[in-house]
């Protein structure tokens, strides 16, 4: 892991904008009119949780595909702090979508291919306008700085298992010692895995054969995985405060309505302190996760140090908050029909994505060179 001292710099702007703002709305209500989190629920009974529907209108219609794409690569020309919104929202509703594996850590991949390839360049354009679904053939448990799977022979020889979001991909960025590949689905061997959280499905991947596209060469190879690793880890803490937003938004407002002894059961103290701590952890976590989004989308020097902070202390907040919610929902909270469950597996499998909490801890350690928890 390469060390850096941290560095001062003017204090971001957290704030969200009108454009954010006006973004979120957009997706909210896409989702809404999906059926949110029931809808999501009555899919985990499908061999695939993804709405296509969906997925095309989030990806084209609002462009949220390429919201970290150049213009001049056919895509939104955005940043970070608005894709980390739509991740937000996808968290809150707890949608099964392959926006983080493809739209995040596949495209921060590739942008950093195009100065050496014309196809990566052109497979952008393909996932900026929903034509494509691209997924990074690594471990979801994979964090910045870690170990790549092992060298293959390019681009066949290996297996990388727990890839998420394999099955809904036409296209797969592989890496082994030569380089960087895009290799097409079809000359891939996909054996599904069962995945705690149903509505990111998990596969081994093993290219079978020497069809691949050459997109980069060992140092760039790794310098762009190394890219896309730490932009996964940095928005998925979006992703985990969305979902304890809403795991803590639901909680109150079932406190409110549930009635014991004739007195609404958020009337008692001791649920009341446990809904306060939950509100100041999520406060802490949203402001975690904007710096970390800011830190990446300006490129700033202690981008990773904010990153390893938010996914340190997110990961957590959103576990304690599915966990609140399913216990503060009393029985309801533990039957398949309603989706408290679908938070809590999502917020559990979260926590070991890009790294887990201790991985983050020690990665903060070793970039602020302090000694290791």
């Amino acid at each position: 892991m390469t060390e850096s001292p941290m560095t001062e710099s003017t204090a971001p702007d957290l704030l969200y904008t009108d454009t954010e703002d006006g973004l979120r709305s957009a997706v909210r209500a896409l989702l809404a009119d999906h059926g949110g989190p029931a809808a999501v629920v009555a899919r985990l009974e499908y061999p695939q949780p993804y709405d296509e529907g969906l997925w095309q209108t989030l990806a084209a219609g609002i462009g949220a595909a390429g919201l970290l794409i150049p213009e001049k690569l056919g895509g939104q020309g955005a940043g970070h702090r608005e894709a980390a919104v739509v991740l937000e929202e996808l968290g809150r509703a707890a949608t099964p979508a392959p926006y983080l594996t493809s739209a995040v850590v596949a495209t921060e991949i590739l942008l950093a291919c195009v100065p050496e390839s014309a196809e990566a360049a052109d497979l952008l354009g393909r996932l900026a306008g929903g034509r494509g679904l691209c997924v990074a053939a690594l471990p979801l448990t994979l964090g910045p700085g870690g170990p790549l799977p092992a060298d293959a022979t390019p681009p066949a020889g290996g297996t990388v298992k727990a890839v998420a979001d394999a099955v809904a991909a036409d296209t797969f960025l592989v890496h082994s010692a030569s380089g960087l590949y895009a290799v097409p689905a079809e000359a891939v061997t996909l054996s599904p895995q069962v995945p705690l959280d149903l509505t990111r499905p998990l596969a081994a991947v093993t290219p079978r054969e020497a069809a691949g596209t050459r997109l980069a060469g060992p140092e760039t190879a790794r310098a762009a995985v190394e890219r896309g690793l730490l932009a996964g880890a940095g928005l998925l803490a979006s992703e985990q405060l969305g979902l304890a937003d809403w795991c803590l938004t639901e909680t109150v407002a079932h406190l409110r309505t549930r009635h014991q002894f004739n007195r609404p059961v958020g009337s008692f103290q001791a649920l009341k302190h446990r809904v306060a701590a939950l509100w100041l952890e999520t406060a802490s976590a949203r402001a975690a996760a904007r710096a970390a989004a800011d830190a990446l989308a300006t490129g700033a020097p202690d981008a990773p140090l904010l990153v390893s902070v938010a996914q340190a202390y997110c990961s957590g907040v959103a576990v304690r908050a599915a966990e609140e919610c399913v216990q503060l929902h009393g029985g309801i909270g533990m039957t398949w029909e309603h989706p408290a469950h679908v938070y809590l597996k999502r917020a559990k499998a979260d926590a070991s994505a890009f790294g887990s909490a201790a991985f983050h801890r020690t990665r903060v350690a070793a970039l602020t060179r302090l000694p290791p928890p």
